[in-house]
């Protein structure tokens, strides 16, 4: 291969390539640090990584319940009382 073929193969220059390839796995490798991925263990930590996900989800939904419980305390209440309030009368 001819040096033009190599850099229209490559999509550039060997040494720009290599440079973009290098930065790009050091932004890839922080990204997956970042979600707790480990190279040398790479199936148990997308295992984890799962687990995780999925425990965040119901931690979510906790959350939520918890919220909607605390204001329908005093929403459910209310509105049963001005229904009452509005209820029409005499029949």
């Amino acid at each position: 291969m001819s040096d033009d073929s190599l850099t229209r193969f490559l999509g550039g220059t060997p040494l720009a390539v290599l440079a973009r390839l290098v930065l790009l796995s050091i932004l890839i490798g922080v990204l997956l640090a970042a979600f707790g991925l480990d190279p040398y263990n790479i199936i148990d930590s997308v295992r984890r990584l799962i687990i995780r996900i999925w425990e965040m989800g119901f931690d979510a939904i906790e959350w939520l319940w918890r919220y909607f419980l605390l204001g329908a305390v005093i929403v459910i209440p209310i509105w049963f009382v001005v229904r009452l309030v509005n209820a029409p009368k005499g029949r």
